[in-house]
């Protein structure tokens, strides 16, 4: 069986229709039909219930997704491996960032790396999950958190202070709260909605907080900085943005704040890959003057 035909099974499942996928992959639908039907054939078993609403996935799809998935990690590993000499400082590099990072933080390392390196391609992927470096989703990360896979370099960078800032707009209409046995029922605080693991540091560091503490709930860091800097309420942010930004104003930075380790990791065979060194040398300089802002 085909990568094509996988690929397509994929599109199909991530679209639900082969119009959707067809969409998806360039191709036309019939092309895509006959690749589902050729899968089928193969494995002598269903992998969608056709319906006027669509494609909906059997168990049998569902069970296989994780498979074909690993699959197109691979093609796509061997498309940017072979998208440049080892030696050369041309081809393509995946880099995973959490949306924060890739926000917030990464574009301005990365601009002056693009103009000085312009037959290097960057594949920037903003995803608050763990990519598996060993799997080849990625070439490079940037993480919150140490390295556990096998073959990994992990590079500490050192550490981000989170605190609490308010934007002077905000301030000026409801003032900040002067120590945390102030009633917090006068301020507008943003933080998390369903991701409650986030809260994680928060009560390592003593602070005890529920979901039902943020007035404004989002999952997305991006979104969380838009609405602080929007002068929607109260919220974390990296301190070295924070305190670089005229319009954020620091709330009870005496009293409450943690720490968040970062850490630069690429797959240990990509270190004789002079593209790969190259981006990796340069974000670890860049990340080490942002932590000392």
């Amino acid at each position: 069986m085909s990568w094509d035909h996988w690929r397509s099974f994929l599109a199909v499942l991530d679209t639900g229709s082969l119009s959707g996928a067809a969409g998806q992959l360039g191709l036309t639908q019939p092309t895509l039909g006959r690749h589902i039907e050729a899968l089928e054939a193969g494995l002598e078993t269903s992998l969608f219930v056709r319906s006027v609403r669509g494609l909906t996935p059997t168990d049998m799809a569902l069970s296989l997704r994780p498979h074909a998935e690993a699959m197109q990690s691979a093609a796509a590993a061997l498309i940017r491996s072979a998208s440049g000499p080892a030696e050369a400082l041309s081809g393509t590099i995946r880099l995973t960032v959490s949306e924060f990072m890739g926000a917030h933080v990464i574009p301005g390392i990365l601009a002056p790396f693009v103009e000085e390196h312009p037959e290097i391609a960057i594949e920037l992927v903003l995803s608050d999950q763990t990519d598996d470096l060993s799997a080849r989703e990625a070439d490079i990360a940037v993480r919150m958190v140490a390295p556990t896979q096998d073959a990994l370099v992990g590079l500490r960078l050192g550490s981000v202070r989170v605190a609490l800032y308010a934007h002077r707009s905000y301030a000026a209409k409801h003032g900040i709260p002067q120590s945390l046995d102030d009633d917090p029922s006068g301020h507008r605080f943003i933080g998390y909605d369903k991701q409650a693991w986030v809260m994680e540091p928060l009560r390592e560091a003593g602070f005890p907080i529920a979901r039902e503490f943020f007035s404004l709930r989002t999952d997305r860091d991006a979104a969380q900085v838009a609405l602080l800097k929007a002068g929607a309420g109260i919220s974390g942010c990296h301190m070295p943005m924070g305190n670089n930004d005229p319009d954020l104003v620091p709330v009870l930075h005496d009293a409450f704040g943690f720490d968040l380790e970062m850490w630069l990791v690429m797959h240990e065979d990509l270190r004789r890959v002079t593209r790969m060194r190259a981006l990796f040398d340069h974000l670890d300089q860049g990340l080490r003057e942002y932590l000392k802002m």
